[in-house]
Protein backbone atom coordinates (compact mmCIF):
# COMPACT_ATOMS: atom_id res chain seq x y z
CA UNK A 1 0.00 0.00 0.00
CA UNK A 2 2.69 2.22 0.69
CA UNK A 3 4.51 1.65 -2.39
CA UNK A 4 0.85 2.38 -4.25
CA UNK A 5 0.90 5.91 -2.85
CA UNK A 6 4.71 6.52 -3.44
CA UNK A 7 4.13 5.36 -7.15
CA UNK A 8 1.27 7.69 -7.33
CA UNK A 9 2.73 10.64 -5.34
CA UNK A 10 6.32 10.55 -7.71
CA UNK A 11 4.37 10.06 -10.79
CA UNK A 12 2.30 13.19 -10.60
CA UNK A 13 5.82 15.26 -9.28
CA UNK A 14 7.23 13.72 -12.76
CA UNK A 15 3.84 14.56 -14.62
CA UNK A 16 4.37 18.35 -13.23
CA UNK A 17 7.85 18.74 -13.67
CA UNK A 18 8.15 17.13 -17.43
CA UNK A 19 4.78 19.22 -18.60
CA UNK A 20 6.54 22.72 -18.33
CA UNK A 21 9.81 22.75 -20.66
CA UNK A 22 7.36 19.87 -22.47
CA UNK A 23 4.63 22.71 -23.81
CA UNK A 24 7.17 25.63 -24.07
CA UNK A 25 8.79 23.14 -26.50
CA UNK A 26 5.50 22.51 -28.62
CA UNK A 27 4.87 26.02 -28.56
CA UNK A 28 8.09 27.43 -29.77
CA UNK A 29 7.30 24.65 -32.27
CA UNK A 30 3.99 25.42 -33.10
CA UNK A 31 2.82 21.62 -32.75
CA UNK A 32 -0.91 22.14 -32.23
CA UNK A 33 -4.10 20.39 -32.39
CA UNK A 34 -6.20 20.68 -35.63
CA UNK A 35 -9.95 20.51 -34.91
CA UNK A 36 -12.86 18.86 -36.94
CA UNK A 37 -14.96 20.78 -39.05
CA UNK A 38 -17.96 18.26 -37.30
CA UNK A 39 -16.96 19.38 -33.94
CA UNK A 40 -19.58 21.61 -31.64
CA UNK A 41 -18.38 24.82 -33.05
CA UNK A 42 -17.25 25.81 -29.14
CA UNK A 43 -14.40 23.77 -30.19
CA UNK A 44 -12.96 26.29 -32.73
CA UNK A 45 -10.79 28.24 -30.10
CA UNK A 46 -9.32 24.94 -29.01
CA UNK A 47 -7.51 25.03 -32.34
CA UNK A 48 -3.71 25.26 -32.12
CA UNK A 49 -3.89 24.03 -28.77
CA UNK A 50 -0.34 22.21 -28.20
CA UNK A 51 -0.91 18.31 -28.30
CA UNK A 52 1.40 15.04 -28.36
CA UNK A 53 1.13 16.00 -24.29
CA UNK A 54 1.07 12.29 -23.81
CA UNK A 55 4.43 12.08 -24.17
CA UNK A 56 5.31 13.43 -20.71
CA UNK A 57 2.29 11.50 -19.38
CA UNK A 58 3.68 8.20 -20.50
CA UNK A 59 7.49 9.34 -19.77
CA UNK A 60 6.33 10.12 -15.90
CA UNK A 61 4.25 6.55 -16.35
CA UNK A 62 7.63 4.52 -17.04
CA UNK A 63 10.32 6.10 -14.85
CA UNK A 64 7.84 6.22 -11.67
CA UNK A 65 6.90 2.44 -12.69
CA UNK A 66 10.58 1.30 -12.98
CA UNK A 67 11.96 3.48 -9.60
CA UNK A 68 8.39 2.17 -7.43
CA UNK A 69 8.80 -1.53 -8.59
CA UNK A 70 12.25 -2.00 -8.13
CA UNK A 71 12.14 -0.62 -4.66
CA UNK A 72 8.97 -3.31 -4.03
CA UNK A 73 11.18 -5.86 -5.55
CA UNK A 74 8.46 -6.60 -8.11
CA UNK A 75 10.50 -5.49 -11.37
CA UNK A 76 9.31 -9.14 -12.98
CA UNK A 77 8.12 -10.09 -16.37
CA UNK A 78 4.84 -9.06 -15.89
CA UNK A 79 5.12 -5.30 -15.28
CA UNK A 80 7.87 -5.45 -17.64
CA UNK A 81 5.52 -6.44 -20.75
CA UNK A 82 2.75 -4.07 -19.43
CA UNK A 83 4.77 -1.06 -19.41
CA UNK A 84 6.51 -2.22 -22.97
CA UNK A 85 2.79 -2.68 -24.31
CA UNK A 86 2.38 0.68 -23.02
CA UNK A 87 4.74 1.65 -25.15
CA UNK A 88 4.23 0.40 -28.04
CA UNK A 89 0.66 2.14 -28.00
CA UNK A 90 2.30 5.24 -27.16
CA UNK A 91 4.23 4.83 -30.58
CA UNK A 92 1.31 4.13 -32.47
CA UNK A 93 -0.75 7.11 -31.43
CA UNK A 94 2.40 9.79 -31.75
CA UNK A 95 2.46 8.56 -35.55
CA UNK A 96 -1.23 9.40 -35.89
CA UNK A 97 -0.82 12.90 -34.00
CA UNK A 98 2.45 13.49 -36.16
CA UNK A 99 0.97 12.47 -39.46
CA UNK A 100 -2.20 14.81 -38.55
CA UNK A 101 0.41 17.35 -37.42
CA UNK A 102 2.52 16.92 -40.69
CA UNK A 103 -0.63 17.27 -42.66
CA UNK A 104 -2.07 20.59 -41.10
CA UNK A 105 -5.61 18.39 -40.68
CA UNK A 106 -7.21 16.10 -38.21
CA UNK A 107 -6.76 12.89 -40.96
CA UNK A 108 -3.67 10.71 -39.32
CA UNK A 109 -3.86 6.90 -39.94
CA UNK A 110 -6.76 4.95 -41.23
CA UNK A 111 -9.49 3.72 -39.32
CA UNK A 112 -7.93 0.32 -40.67
CA UNK A 113 -4.35 1.20 -40.18
CA UNK A 114 -4.63 2.14 -36.40
CA UNK A 115 -6.75 -1.13 -35.73
CA UNK A 116 -4.72 -3.54 -37.20
CA UNK A 117 -1.31 -1.79 -35.35
CA UNK A 118 -3.53 -1.83 -32.01
CA UNK A 119 -4.46 -5.15 -32.68
CA UNK A 120 -0.46 -6.18 -33.14
CA UNK A 121 0.26 -4.69 -29.97
CA UNK A 122 -2.35 -6.58 -27.86
CA UNK A 123 -0.96 -9.58 -28.83
CA UNK A 124 2.28 -9.05 -26.87
CA UNK A 125 0.06 -8.96 -23.60
CA UNK A 126 -2.37 -11.76 -24.54
CA UNK A 127 0.12 -14.33 -25.33
CA UNK A 128 2.39 -13.65 -22.63
CA UNK A 129 -0.19 -14.68 -20.00
CA UNK A 130 -1.69 -17.75 -22.10
CA UNK A 131 1.95 -18.87 -21.66
CA UNK A 132 3.52 -17.63 -18.80
CA UNK A 133 0.39 -18.36 -16.32
CA UNK A 134 -1.79 -21.22 -15.57
CA UNK A 135 -4.59 -19.11 -15.46
CA UNK A 136 -3.66 -17.61 -18.43
CA UNK A 137 -6.50 -18.45 -20.99
CA UNK A 138 -9.09 -18.13 -18.38
CA UNK A 139 -11.80 -15.47 -17.19
CA UNK A 140 -12.77 -15.05 -13.79
CA UNK A 141 -16.20 -13.59 -12.16
CA UNK A 142 -16.36 -13.51 -9.05
CA UNK A 143 -16.42 -17.50 -7.91
CA UNK A 144 -17.26 -18.06 -11.91
CA UNK A 145 -14.62 -19.03 -14.19
CA UNK A 146 -14.25 -20.65 -17.91
CA UNK A 147 -11.26 -21.24 -19.64
CA UNK A 148 -10.93 -20.32 -23.16
CA UNK A 149 -7.79 -22.33 -24.01
CA UNK A 150 -6.34 -21.40 -27.37
CA UNK A 151 -9.59 -18.96 -28.06
CA UNK A 152 -8.69 -16.26 -25.22
CA UNK A 153 -7.25 -14.01 -28.14
CA UNK A 154 -10.51 -13.79 -29.68
CA UNK A 155 -11.38 -12.68 -26.03
CA UNK A 156 -9.09 -10.89 -24.68
CA UNK A 157 -7.13 -8.54 -27.61
CA UNK A 158 -10.77 -6.93 -28.30
CA UNK A 159 -10.76 -6.24 -24.45
CA UNK A 160 -7.25 -4.28 -24.75
CA UNK A 161 -8.28 -2.61 -28.35
CA UNK A 162 -11.34 -1.84 -27.05
CA UNK A 163 -10.44 0.00 -24.12
CA UNK A 164 -7.73 1.80 -25.92
CA UNK A 165 -10.47 3.18 -28.48
CA UNK A 166 -12.98 4.04 -25.86
CA UNK A 167 -10.52 5.74 -23.98
CA UNK A 168 -9.33 7.47 -27.11
CA UNK A 169 -12.94 8.38 -28.06
CA UNK A 170 -13.15 10.10 -24.30
CA UNK A 171 -10.86 12.45 -25.02
CA UNK A 172 -12.61 15.42 -26.62
CA UNK A 173 -13.05 18.19 -23.81
CA UNK A 174 -10.39 19.97 -21.41
CA UNK A 175 -9.36 17.54 -18.62
CA UNK A 176 -12.08 14.67 -19.27
CA UNK A 177 -10.37 11.65 -20.00
CA UNK A 178 -7.43 12.65 -17.77
CA UNK A 179 -10.02 13.05 -14.89
CA UNK A 180 -12.09 10.05 -15.72
CA UNK A 181 -8.65 8.17 -15.66
CA UNK A 182 -7.57 9.17 -12.82
CA UNK A 183 -10.49 7.02 -10.70
CA UNK A 184 -10.19 4.42 -13.28
CA UNK A 185 -6.61 3.95 -12.61
CA UNK A 186 -7.28 3.94 -8.97
CA UNK A 187 -9.65 1.21 -9.12
CA UNK A 188 -7.64 -0.89 -11.29
CA UNK A 189 -4.90 -0.10 -8.39
CA UNK A 190 -7.24 -1.34 -6.05
CA UNK A 191 -8.54 -4.54 -7.60
CA UNK A 192 -5.00 -5.27 -8.84
CA UNK A 193 -3.99 -5.19 -5.24
CA UNK A 194 -6.90 -7.16 -3.78
CA UNK A 195 -6.47 -9.86 -6.39
CA UNK A 196 -3.14 -10.68 -5.70
CA UNK A 197 -1.15 -8.56 -8.50
CA UNK A 198 0.76 -5.46 -6.14
CA UNK A 199 2.69 -4.97 -9.64
CA UNK A 200 -0.14 -3.88 -11.94
CA UNK A 201 -1.24 -2.20 -8.85
CA UNK A 202 1.78 -0.18 -8.80
CA UNK A 203 2.10 0.87 -12.75
CA UNK A 204 -2.19 1.38 -12.16
CA UNK A 205 -1.23 4.41 -9.31
CA UNK A 206 1.43 5.85 -11.40
CA UNK A 207 -0.89 6.41 -14.66
CA UNK A 208 -3.66 7.83 -11.97
CA UNK A 209 -0.56 9.80 -10.32
CA UNK A 210 0.50 11.19 -14.28
CA UNK A 211 -3.38 12.00 -15.38
CA UNK A 212 -3.89 14.02 -12.07
CA UNK A 213 -0.69 15.94 -12.57
CA UNK A 214 -1.48 16.28 -16.49
CA UNK A 215 -5.01 18.07 -15.25
CA UNK A 216 -3.15 20.70 -14.22
CA UNK A 217 -1.92 21.36 -17.96
CA UNK A 218 -5.69 19.95 -19.22
CA UNK A 219 -8.04 21.78 -17.42
CA UNK A 220 -10.46 24.14 -18.78
CA UNK A 221 -9.12 26.08 -20.57
CA UNK A 222 -6.37 23.55 -21.68
CA UNK A 223 -2.53 24.46 -22.19
CA UNK A 224 -1.88 20.98 -23.86
CA UNK A 225 -3.92 17.99 -25.43
CA UNK A 226 -2.83 14.49 -24.63
CA UNK A 227 -2.99 13.72 -28.28
CA UNK A 228 -3.74 10.10 -29.96
CA UNK A 229 0.17 9.46 -28.40
CA UNK A 230 -1.65 9.40 -25.03
CA UNK A 231 -5.32 8.61 -25.10
CA UNK A 232 -4.56 5.09 -27.30
CA UNK A 233 -1.34 4.39 -24.73
CA UNK A 234 -3.57 5.01 -21.35
CA UNK A 235 -6.34 3.24 -22.42
CA UNK A 236 -4.48 0.45 -24.27
CA UNK A 237 -2.91 -0.30 -20.73
CA UNK A 238 -6.01 -0.09 -18.52
CA UNK A 239 -6.79 -3.16 -21.02
CA UNK A 240 -3.62 -4.35 -20.20
CA UNK A 241 -3.99 -4.32 -17.08
CA UNK A 242 -7.70 -6.23 -17.00
CA UNK A 243 -6.15 -8.87 -18.80
CA UNK A 244 -2.96 -9.76 -16.52
CA UNK A 245 -5.04 -9.16 -13.77
CA UNK A 246 -7.42 -11.06 -14.94
CA UNK A 247 -10.44 -9.07 -14.48
CA UNK A 248 -11.79 -8.65 -17.54
CA UNK A 249 -15.12 -8.19 -17.05
CA UNK A 250 -15.30 -5.96 -14.17
CA UNK A 251 -13.64 -3.52 -16.90
CA UNK A 252 -16.90 -2.75 -18.17
CA UNK A 253 -17.61 -1.26 -14.72
CA UNK A 254 -14.25 0.06 -14.18
CA UNK A 255 -14.20 1.49 -17.24
CA UNK A 256 -18.20 2.34 -17.38
CA UNK A 257 -17.44 5.81 -18.81
CA UNK A 258 -15.52 4.77 -21.55
CA UNK A 259 -17.90 2.35 -22.36
CA UNK A 260 -20.88 4.61 -22.37
CA UNK A 261 -18.79 6.98 -24.77
CA UNK A 262 -18.17 4.26 -27.17
CA UNK A 263 -21.98 2.92 -26.95
CA UNK A 264 -23.32 5.74 -27.60
CA UNK A 265 -20.74 5.78 -31.01
CA UNK A 266 -21.90 2.40 -32.00
CA UNK A 267 -25.93 3.62 -31.38
CA UNK A 268 -25.46 7.16 -33.34
CA UNK A 269 -23.80 5.65 -36.21
CA UNK A 270 -26.60 2.07 -36.22
CA UNK A 271 -29.38 4.51 -36.17
CA UNK A 272 -28.45 6.50 -38.49
CA UNK A 273 -27.74 4.21 -41.01
CA UNK A 274 -31.21 2.24 -40.43
CA UNK A 275 -33.45 4.68 -39.64
CA UNK A 276 -31.85 8.30 -40.80
CA UNK A 277 -31.94 9.72 -37.40
CA UNK A 278 -29.45 10.40 -34.83
CA UNK A 279 -30.27 9.23 -31.04
CA UNK A 280 -28.16 11.75 -29.57
CA UNK A 281 -27.48 15.64 -30.80
CA UNK A 282 -23.83 14.34 -31.30
CA UNK A 283 -21.35 11.83 -30.39
CA UNK A 284 -19.47 10.41 -28.33
CA UNK A 285 -22.27 11.41 -25.71
CA UNK A 286 -19.95 14.29 -24.35
CA UNK A 287 -20.69 16.22 -26.99
CA UNK A 288 -24.84 15.50 -26.99
CA UNK A 289 -24.49 17.29 -23.23
CA UNK A 290 -22.21 20.14 -24.49
CA UNK A 291 -25.23 20.18 -26.99
CA UNK A 292 -27.76 20.51 -24.75
CA UNK A 293 -25.98 23.34 -23.10
CA UNK A 294 -23.80 22.30 -20.39
CA UNK A 295 -20.39 23.58 -19.69
CA UNK A 296 -17.43 21.89 -20.25
CA UNK A 297 -16.52 21.94 -16.65
CA UNK A 298 -20.11 20.29 -15.50
CA UNK A 299 -19.87 17.70 -17.82
CA UNK A 300 -16.15 16.92 -17.08
CA UNK A 301 -16.97 17.17 -13.06
CA UNK A 302 -20.38 14.99 -13.58
CA UNK A 303 -18.08 12.55 -15.46
CA UNK A 304 -15.73 12.35 -13.22
CA UNK A 305 -17.70 11.91 -10.44
CA UNK A 306 -19.56 9.12 -12.46
CA UNK A 307 -15.86 7.37 -12.64
CA UNK A 308 -15.07 7.53 -8.74
CA UNK A 309 -18.28 5.93 -8.21
CA UNK A 310 -17.93 3.06 -10.12
CA UNK A 311 -14.75 1.97 -9.08
CA UNK A 312 -16.13 1.96 -6.07
CA UNK A 313 -18.87 -0.24 -7.40
CA UNK A 314 -16.22 -1.86 -9.49
CA UNK A 315 -14.18 -2.56 -6.02
CA UNK A 316 -17.22 -3.80 -4.02
CA UNK A 317 -18.11 -6.28 -7.15
CA UNK A 318 -14.63 -7.99 -6.73
CA UNK A 319 -14.51 -8.22 -3.27
CA UNK A 320 -17.98 -9.60 -2.98
CA UNK A 321 -16.98 -11.72 -5.70
CA UNK A 322 -13.16 -12.87 -4.21
CA UNK A 323 -15.43 -13.75 -1.13
CA UNK A 324 -18.19 -16.46 -2.47
CA UNK A 325 -20.77 -13.76 -2.31
CA UNK A 326 -21.69 -14.87 -6.43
Amino acid sequence: MIMITVAFILSMILSLLFGVPYISFLKKHTIGQYVKDCAPEAHAKKQGTPTTGGVFIVLAIVIASFITLSMAERLNNMSVIAIITLLFYTFAGFQDDYLKIKGHANDGLSAKGKLLRQIAIAMLPTFFVMTAYPYGSTVFFGHHSINLGWFYPIFAIPVITGASNAYNLTDGLDGLAASTGVFAFLGVAAVALLGGYPELAIIASTVAGALFGFLRYNKPKAEVFMGDTGSLAIGGLLGTLAVMGKFELLLIFLGGVFVCETLSVIIQVASFKTTGKRVFKMAPIHHHFELLGWSEKKIVIVFALTSAVLALISFAIYFLGMIGVF
